[in-house]
């Protein structure tokens, strides 16, 4: 039983007023000098807290703090702290007003005759007051000296904010304050912090010993380290415990079995790993919490100070399946390789982040692989090739094609007029692999030929399929600022308007720079009938009260009509079964209706895999993360850095989806594609193309565009007359707003080529695949 703090009570009426000490010949006006901004402070009591960011489930993620403080009120501090710390720091606690006066002026007469420091005397109070100026509002090195510089000055501004404290609050709330606000040393500020480090207990269960040492430790924490100074801190502990018995605090027998306890400090001490570095496998999913939180309004530095609890949409057993099954297929050391997932729930009012991570371990240092980029939700400079033909899918539809509609695929050299270098020549488009000279759409999104692809966008256009791109979730690419491919230097103006602006079409091709997490985001949208919603990492955020604190975030949009999204699922849903990803999606025995989509960028440097059900929607990029990306060969181990590349979306990435989310869904229901709807099925008549072979060129050219049909000329050799049309492309039928291709005869032919043995020559080398899947199923 704590007797003293039964029989302690009674306050002495001090009587004193601070002008006495001004009258002994201290400068009154630089001790009062702020007294009435701190002092209002002060009586606020407000103090940094640690922020707690918690899983889905609950359980805490990682920790953010300036000071690692976690209040407490009263009745959470146990009786024995309270007891320990007023017999070793202020006897007279329940006694004085706030100051020790008789103490106080024997130490500032005694400095004022020596000119040498201030003396103690200081009560709990008053050490409040010091240090409430020192850690709550010092904020620079200068605050924070002139905080604890021993002058009269700040002595008499203690004092004096000492007494109206004590005329604002009671013992029991200063006392509690003091309790909250002090450092015990090894980064725990506060007695709840100091219970769990030392001890690993609550302030509500420290036993006397236990209180004896930390209320030691309050004058020294370095001297009285029980760590560092075990024997030091054993005699500081053993003379609280005598002081608590002398002033009757507890009785002989506590004291006795207090004394013979061992320090009992854990080993190692419970210290807290300080942001998202001790967040382990979730330390990415913390990264992108906090940047979540600073673009709605939470600063850095408010979260570290703030003791918010911040509620999670992480699923953690999500996240291991995700994390084995990314370092299966890419193992956390392996060079300059990174394998990156996020998956994203599918919602109409919400679309959660369940899970990101990346086979490269989140940490700092960089001899173990160790990384703090935001991979898995950071664009991707390598892109996710052949995954953006989503986009050219869906603009087509919105322009009248349907998923049944049976596209032209040109053969591997195709020379699109809107396919172009910098000097407005062809660039022949290849395919990696041989095609029928048609298929529909559905069939070209599962084996995914370059050349349809690229014809496509000639009748959809480049910049309304990088729109299309934004409004289904890529919004970085009209943030994140276009790099010159000359001078590598930062342009003032996004991906989105340079690619739109110039007429990339490559776009669809996947060259630009891709977040895993926003490509996550666009099966997501796609699932929930077209509706947009920012992929939110964050449930919920409550303050320091435990009072709910509002997060803005962007609203939810219907970026496509419902029908057309549910439609283009459906089209987006043969790539497992007779696609590129069809290998992968055998290996597990996958048998659920899906969306998916394949990439590869066209030096092999890197492939993608985005896939979706109604529960969820994930995307995989494995990729080159040097700072001289080389293509990666992708055999029957990892990938690795090779000089020609064979990875593709179908592999490493695909089988990573799978790897990852078979497991996840175990258990849950099988559940169907969403309805379709007949105009984004049969859509897509051609209109009769008139037929001008034969023509000149001029008079061609005007009978087609006549006809409201784009005309772009290329001469080829042939023996018609010079400037003869001799040949067209498409013949026959196109579709609206496409661009009629004209072979213009030069007039003359070439040389016949020497007879075989006449001289060497060179076969032509093979072209690009142009970053196409090319119809290689799992591969």
């Amino acid at each position: 039983m704590l007797l003293g703090l039964c029989l302690l009570a009674g306050v002495v009426a001090a009587g004193m007023a601070f002008p006495f000490a001004a009258g002994v010949g201290l400068l009154s006006n630089d001790a009062g000098d702020g007294v009435n901004n701190s002092s209002t402070d002060l009586l606020d009591g407000a103090l940094p807290l640690r922020t707690t960011i918690l899983d889905s489930a609950g359980e805490p993620v990682a920790y953010l703090f300036d000071q690692n403080r976690q209040a407490v009120t009263a009745d959470q501090i146990s009786p024995a702290m309270k007891a320990a710390i007023v017999a070793i720091e202020d006897r007279r606690f329940y006694q004085h007003q706030g100051v020790d006066w008789q103490g106080t002026m024997r130490a500032v007469i005694a400095n004022s005759a020596s000119g040498d420091v201030v003396q103690g005397a200081s009560t709990l109070t008053q050490q409040y007051v010091k240090n409430y100026m020192l850690y709550v509002e010092a904020k620079t090195d200068s605050e924070r000296l002139k905080a604890t510089e021993q002058t009269p000055a700040r002595k008499l501004k203690e004092a004096r904010i000492a007494l109206q404290m004590e005329r604002s609050l009671s013992k029991e709330d200063i006392l509690t304050r003091y309790l909250n606000i002090v450092f015990w040393g090894n980064g725990a500020y506060g007695i709840a912090s100091a219970a769990r480090t030392y001890f690993g207990t609550t302030a509500d269960k420290l036993t006397v010993a236990q209180a004896a040492l930390l209320a030691g430790m309050v004058r020294s924490t370095t001297a009285f380290d029980p760590v560092a100074n075990p024997q030091a801190a054993l005699d500081r502990r053993n003379l609280v415990i005598t002081q608590m018995r002398e002033q009757g605090m507890i009785d002989d027998a506590q004291a006795r079995e207090a004394v013979a306890s061992p320090l009992g400090v854990v080993s190692p001490l419970n210290v807290q790993p300080n942001g998202c570095i001790g967040a382990g496998d979730a330390g990415y999913f913390c990264k992108y919490v906090v940047e979540y939180l600073s673009e709605a309004g939470f600063p850095v530095d408010q979260l570290t100070r703030g003791g918010y609890t911040i509620r999670s949409t992480l699923d953690r057993g999500m996240l291991q399946k995700m994390k084995a099954s990314l370092d299966a297929e890419v193992p956390p050391t392996q060079p300059n390789v990174a394998n990156v997932m996020s998956l994203v729930q599918p919602g109409q009012d919400k679309h959660r982040v369940l899970a990101m991570g990346s086979s490269r371990t989140f940490g700092l240092d960089a001899s173990k692989q160790q990384t703090s980029y935001g991979l898995p939700y950071q664009p991707v400079n390598l892109g996710a090739g052949s995954v953006y033909k989503i986009f050219t899918a869906a603009t087509a539809l919105e322009k009248g094609l349907g998923i049944n509609y049976t596209l032209a695929v040109p053969p591997s050299g195709y020379a699109s007029p809107i396919y172009i270098d910098g000097n407005g020549r062809p660039v022949p488009v290849a395919n990696a692999g041989n095609y029928p000279d048609r298929m529909t759409l559905t069939d070209a999104l599962a084996t995914s030929p370059n050349t349809a692809f690229v014809k496509l966008e000639e009748f959809t256009g480049v910049p309304d399929v990088v729109d299309m791109s934004v409004r289904l979730g890529m919004k970085s690419l009209a943030t994140t600022p276009f790099v010159d491919p000359n001078t590598r230097r930062r342009t003032d103006r996004s991906i989105a308007e340079v690619t739109k602006a110039q007429k990339l079409a490559s776009f669809t091709l996947g060259v630009t720079p891709t977040s895993v997490l926003e490509l996550a985001n666009v099966g997501a949208t796609l699932y929930s009938a077209g509706k947009w919603c920012p992929p939110t990492p964050i449930e919920s955020v409550t303050d320091a009260a435990g009072r709910p604190v509002p997060v803005i975030e962007a609203p939810c949009e219907q970026a496509v009509e419902p029908e057309l999204a549910n439609t283009l699922v459906n089209a987006l849903s043969k790539d497992d079964l007779i696609g590129t990803a069809a290998g992968a999606a055998r290996q597990v025995g996958w048998n659920r209706p899906m969306l998916g989509k394949t990439g590869t960028t066209q030096q092999h440097k890197s492939a993608a895999f985005v896939g979706a059900v109604p529960q969820l929607a994930g995307a995989v990029i494995t990729f080159d993360n040097s700072n001289a990306p080389k293509p990666l060969c992708d055999g029957a181990g990892a990938p690795f850095a090779c000089r020609s590349g064979n990875i593709f979306g179908g592999k490493t990435p695909a089988e990573t989806w799978f790897g990852a989310v078979t497991p996840i869904l175990e258990g849950q229901p099988v559940l169907p594609l969403p309805p379709t709807a007949d105009r984004f099925l049969t859509g897509g008549a051609e209109t009769r193309v008139p037929d001008v072979i034969g023509r000149g060129q001029a008079d061609a050219t005007s009978v087609l565009q006549r006809a409201n049909w784009r005309v772009s000329v290329r001469t080829v050799d042939n023996n018609a007359p010079r400037g003869t049309v001799v040949g067209q492309s498409p013949r026959g039928t196109a579709l609206p707003g496409e661009t009629i291709i004209l072979q213009i005869s030069s007039g003359t032919v070439p040389e016949a080529p020497p007879a075989p043995g006449d001289e060497t020559t060179t076969p032509p080398a093979p072209p690009d695949d142009g970053g196409g899947e090319g119809g290689r199923p799992g591969g």
